[in-house]
């Protein structure tokens, strides 16, 4: 079903760039999409969850989803504090009335909206709602669902969920009548799959992608291997994760990592965090103002501007909008009510942070990220 039939945008604005930059350079999945197609076609509705470890590709898929399908959709993102429950249904509500023309019904149930919604649809026509990360959901614990999502469904009303493999949220989808189905990124069955796809990414980086692709296969050259052994060892190192070559494959064709051999470049996603807070020296001295603005987005989780984080740490804007440069690869740089904001870009990074933050030497700086924090809001209020 294409849903421009009900004279609507395609997708809210609030997540319109996040749609278009992770379709950009989208490869694979197949195996997903068909997996979901076929768990609609066996079922009168139902949950359908995407579960796999950070950097994956969740986000990704579901981004592709909603942009081929056109698809009502919630990004939730821990690091802009847009993960939560009011925050969700206020967008699908919005999105539902207009896009089917509904009376404004106020705030009734979700479930009578979708109920509204399918009464409006053609018999051969479902609803499809894609909601990413279940796992950065800020919901106080209790008996309810995971963002108030219905125990009942109407029929032909599913839902493509995503979320991570450790999440804390794993028991909130309770239901009564409606199937339920999980896919396991990490599963055995999808394991040459997911090492297909990301060879695919790779491949795609370096024969198609028009900023990097040059530097990319000098590098590969100027050290003697094929690029087919470079797709493959480097896609060994990637331990199926994308998130790990959106960074290191811009890393490599800008010169970060000219004085490594292939066998010498970071292992998985983490290693590769480490890895570059050590080359960057973030733990030195002249770091100290550096790790202060990063710490002030840990803390903070919100978009910021470099002015108000200026105003918080007691520095030179300038020194703020420089290091935001510096990182400007981890960080998501957008403009809001006409003010240009900063956060940190994957929830993995922002938790690699996080423990930078918490502990050994950074965790008393931290401490006064934190207190300044405080100290700059009190004097606001008063």
């Amino acid at each position: 079903m294409n849903d421009n039939n009900y004279n609507s945008s395609p997708y809210p604005e609030e997540f319109k760039s996040l749609i278009d930059q992770k379709v950009k350079l989208f490869c694979g999945r197949q195996f997903v999409f068909d997996s979901f197609n076929r768990f609609c076609s066996q079922n009168a509705n139902g949950y359908f969850t995407i579960i796999g470890e950070a950097g994956m590709g969740k986000t990704s898929i579901a981004a592709k989803y909603v942009f081929d399908h056109q698809s009502p959709c919630y990004f939730n993102i821990l690091t802009n504090g847009r993960n939560r429950p009011e925050l969700f249904l206020k967008s699908i509500r919005e999105q539902l009335i207009n896009r089917y023309q509904l009376a404004d019904l106020g705030n009734v149930k979700l479930l009578t909206l979708l109920e509204k919604v399918i009464q409006k649809l053609p018999a051969s026509d479902k609803l499809v709602i894609a909601i990413d990360a279940l796992d950065e959901v800020n919901q106080k614990p209790g008996t309810e669902n995971i963002l108030y999502l219905p125990k009942t469904l109407p029929d032909r009303v599913y839902f493509l969920l995503t979320k991570g493999s450790d999440s804390s949220n794993k028991e909130r989808l309770f239901t009564e009548g409606v199937k339920q189905e999980e896919l396991y990124l990490i599963a055995n069955q999808y394991m040459k799959f997911n090492y297909e796809d990301i060879k695919a990414y790779i491949r795609f980086f370096i024969n198609a992608e028009p900023e990097h692709k040059y530097n990319l296969t000098q590098w590969i050259q100027t050290r003697n291997v094929t690029v087919e052994i470079f797709v493959e060892r480097l896609a060994d190192k990637s331990k199926n994760n994308f998130m790990y070559l959106y960074y290191v494959l811009p890393s490599i064709a800008r010169g970060f990592y000219d004085d490594l051999s292939l066998k010498e470049l970071p292992n998985g996603l983490e290693s590769y965090y480490q890895d570059h807070w050590v080359r960057m020296k973030m733990d030195t001295e002249p770091k100290t103002n550096l790790r202060l603005i990063l710490f002030v987005l840990v803390s903070i989780a919100q978009p910021i501007t470099s002015e108000l984080v200026a105003k918080i740490l007691e520095i030179k804007e300038n020194d703020v909008q420089l290091s935001f440069n510096e990182w400007i690869d981890f960080l998501n740089r957008q403009e809001l009510e006409g003010e240009i904001c900063y956060s940190i870009y994957h929830t993995s990074f922002f938790y690699f942070l996080k423990a930078q933050a918490e502990l050994g030497a950074n965790r008393e700086l931290f401490k006064n990220v934190n207190q300044r924090i405080v100290d700059y809001l009190e004097g606001q209020i008063a």
